[in-house]
């Protein structure tokens, strides 16, 4: 929520009352801005249960700044991170991507730790819940066998915002894009790209030009996506139900059918 100060200065307040969610957060905001690449808003103050940041004015979304942004989020990804799994210096283990649990645990290999901390807690987390049916979890494990060959060359951990939907990403009313709200980690680049994709973005061509012109993807690419679409899938699967559990499967088929 936007409050004054007694000086009249807007600024954010946001709560979180997930133990450790609010540490999580900062550390998260803190190292995405330390890369110096993409802008965020910076934190004011916080205690355990609450954040303050500054306000950031919103304008229009505007193509020569989503080129720009595309720019700097290839610059964020190539700051690294020391291991897939690596948590934002400062931040907890125990972590969280919007409401849901995300455990940082580290790992060497992408493929194998993608699928044991990224897609098969939330298969878990889902069967758990009735949102997926017990026969189904073995589509998702079907393409974790298979990650080794649908992962593409290999690539070294990148620095992730790790929630990066439209939601988090503001267009400034400077002309400058900002992002919010990161579940950051250290990932594979195209998990952020893929979760752009997932719900739009204006201008996504123009940020994915910006991208690519900084940091050329590997070939196969457009066809990793649905993979790397599957964690923010099976993770909406978790919180909000049945209709995300059926677009994660028929993401999980078309990847086997490849």
């Amino acid at each position: 929520m936007e409050v004054l100060l007694d000086d009249g200065t807007p600024v954010m307040v946001k709560r979180a009352d997930a133990p450790g969610a609010v540490r999580a957060e900062v550390a998260g905001l803190r190292w995405l801005a330390a890369a110096g690449a993409v802008r965020l808003p910076a934190v004011l103050g916080h205690d355990e249960r609450w954040m303050v940041t500054e306000r950031v004015a919103t304008g229009d979304p505007d193509a020569k700044a989503a080129l720009r942004f595309g720019q700097a989020l290839a610059a964020l990804h190539a700051s690294g991170a020391p291991r897939f799994g690596s948590a934002p210096p400062g931040g907890p283990r125990e972590a969280y991507i919007g409401l849901a649990p995300m455990r940082n645990t580290e790992g060497a290999d992408w493929s194998g730790w993608y699928a044991e901390h990224r897609v098969l807690p939330y298969v878990r987390g889902a069967v758990e819940r009735g949102t997926l049916r017990p026969g189904e979890a073995a589509v998702f494990e079907r393409v974790c066998a298979r990650l080794p060959e649908l992962a593409g060359p290999a690539e070294p951990p990148a620095r992730l915002h790790g929630d990066l939907w439209n939601g988090n990403v503001l267009w400034g009313a400077d002309g400058e894009v900002r992002l919010i709200d990161p579940a950051a980690h250290g990932g594979h680049r195209e998990t952020d790209l893929a979760m752009l994709q997932l719900f739009g973005c204006p201008h996504l061509d123009r940020v994915l030009a910006g991208y690519r012109e900084s940091a050329p993807l590997a070939d196969g690419w457009r066809e990793r996506v649905g993979v790397h679409q599957l964690f923010p899938l099976l993770v909406h699967a978790v919180l909000f139900g049945r209709g995300y559990a059926e677009q994660a499967l028929s993401v999980a088929r078309g990847a086997l059918a490849v």
